[in-house]
């Protein structure tokens, strides 16, 4: 497990440097608090950080309950190519959103494999013990 607990370490460390992008666009650019609006390349960094926040409420329970019923190994392993994927995605994102889809492919496909896995092994484990 603590495999699974680095992934998640690192998701939220992913995360918390988007926010210090968002917040160096901010000051680049000249958009000033709260605005989110007035800059293309200020908006593309400031919707990376939002696009994450809203998949990593998806990812880390499901990194939690992939791991707990099925495997820690596999879903570390799943992690790893989520926090890639982000990666992929801010790159891409920031440079031209149109060409964003692998990395958003490489962080969503994960995080529904892990979904899937928390559900069907959260229900194996209710029918097993009402049998």
């Amino acid at each position: 497990m603590p495999y699974v607990d680095i992934v998640t370490v690192l998701a939220l460390i992913q995360f918390t440097v988007f926010g210090f992008k968002v917040g160096g666009a901010r000051g680049r650019f000249g958009v000033k608090a709260p605005a989110i609006t007035g800059n293309d390349t200020f908006e593309r960094y400031f919707r990376v950080q939002q696009n994450t926040m809203e998949l990593l409420v998806v990812f880390v329970p499901s990194l939690y309950l992939f791991s707990h019923y099925f495997s820690p190994w596999i879903a570390a392993g799943l992690g790893v190519v989520y926090l890639i994927g982000r990666e992929v995605y801010a790159a891409s994102y920031v440079k031209d959103p149109a060409k964003r889809s692998a990395g958003y492919s490489m962080s969503f496909l994960p995080t529904m494999i892990l979904l899937a896995g928390g559900l069907i092994g959260a229900l194996r484990a209710l029918v097993w013990s009402a049998g």
